[in-house]
């Protein structure tokens, strides 16, 4: 690829940002207030469209419901277009609820699985309002103890809720199902890894697609080879781009394991997926509760086009041709100067080409936002969770 390709492609990345990371939130243990935080969807977006701002690659805020939701969605994907971003993926909740301890969608209880089932397609209701693409469902329903309920009954259950919603579905949208090993269910999670939510999505049809969260695989699991099968099976919707040490950290993406991260966008570029139009939404989904807001999405973008920048680096001829004689430490050796490659200066040239600041972070912090929203922002109830 040459270096007018490469440019090309950087300028072109598009990355999602999720409206609840702006908002406080935690772990388990302990959420940490901070000033300025929205106290509604407007701030929320408001928020992002300076990520996107300073970045010049993310214009897309995804939404998560109830906790965004308004009187009228179609009023505020225009107040979006006004700060320069769009209405993205729509997120259902269906966690939160006292009824949802025992499960949602595969609840033994059917009155709690019907209602379940009508969250699901009020989201869908609210695609239509705010011209949302893809419906992102993920589900915390799992058991804790052998014998809690019967595991194939559940599957049944979950497989009847994910049809009515895909038939509710527009001609152009798409049904996004994510999986998690474990938490907050210890025993069984009901979609637990890519093989059961890609066996669903086969079942539903082409617009039922694997959303891959990378904090939500078991230690040492290969995630690029999981991301290199679904985009050969067409199956890869989105990304839930975030890092992890140990479980799902939801710490800012690369912070772990930027070796990692590489190795992904390096099988996303080897497969011309990084286009906008391939069908792969790059979506953050990142909520740790000790870092600034709006930093953090700033620098999880700079992380993911850091990757990206090295893995459109790659020698691709090089690479094949060392595959091909069975040069084991030729081949890794082409991977390792790419990732090892400084790519900073690159992306502050694409950056200024575009007309922004080459330091995204060094600029926000001149700004001044960050101080004018800790004055305005006062009094309201502040967006997130308590624990």
């Amino acid at each position: 690829m040459t270096e007018t390709d490469v440019r090309a492609a950087l300028r072109a990345q598009r990355i999602e940002v999720p409206s609840w990371a702006y908002g406080n939130s935690g772990t388990r243990f302990k959420v940490f207030a901070q000033p300025g935080v929205p106290r509604n969807p407007e701030e929320k977006i408001a928020d992002a469209a300076q990520v996107h701002a300073y970045t010049g690659v993310a214009p897309v805020v995804s939404l998560h419901i109830p906790w965004d939701r308004v009187d009228d969605f179609g009023k505020l994907a225009s107040y979006a277009a006004e700060r320069g971003v769009r209405i993205g993926t729509i997120n259902a909740n269906v966690f939160q609820d006292d009824d949802y301890r025992l499960g949602s969608v595969t609840n033994p209880d059917p009155r709690i699985r019907r209602k379940a089932l009508g969250h699901l397609l009020e989201c869908v209701d609210i695609m239509d309002a705010t011209g949302s693409r893809d419906l992102k469902l993920w589900f915390s329903d799992g058991t804790n103890y052998p014998g809690q309920d019967d595991i194939r009954a559940r599957q049944d259950r979950l497989a009847e809720a994910l049809h009515a919603t895909y038939q509710r579905l527009g001609a152009d949208q798409r049904m996004l199902l994510e999986y998690k090993l474990f938490e907050p269910a210890f025993y069984l999670t009901d979609v637990p890894d890519w093989g059961t939510a890609y066996a669903h999505c086969l079942k539903l049809g082409e617009r039922a697609q694997v959303v891959i969260d990378t904090g939500h695989h078991a230690p040492g699991t290969n995630i690029e080879f999981i991301v290199a099968f679904l985009l050969r099976e067409g199956r890869l919707g989105a990304f839930d781009f975030n890092s992890r040490f140990y479980a799902d950290d939801d710490l800012m993406v690369g912070a772990a394991d930027p070796f990692q991260l590489f190795r992904i966008m390096h099988e996303i570029v080897r497969a011309d997926a990084l286009r906008v139009d391939s069908g792969v939404n790059f979506m953050l989904d990142q909520c740790h509760n000790i870092e600034p807001k709006i930093p953090a999405q700033i620098r999880s973008v700079m992380n993911v086009q850091e990757a990206t920048a090295k893995a459109l680096l790659v020698d691709t001829d090089a690479l094949a041709a060392a595959q091909a004689a069975g040069d084991v430490l030729g081949a890794n050796g082409v991977l390792m100067d790419a990732y090892n490659t400084d790519v900073r200066p690159l992306l502050a040239q694409v950056r200024e080409e575009a007309g922004l600041d080459p330091d995204p972070m060094a600029a926000y912090a001149r700004s001044g936002y960050a101080e004018r929203i800790a004055a305005e922002r006062v009094g309201g109830q502040q967006a997130g969770w308590g624990a």
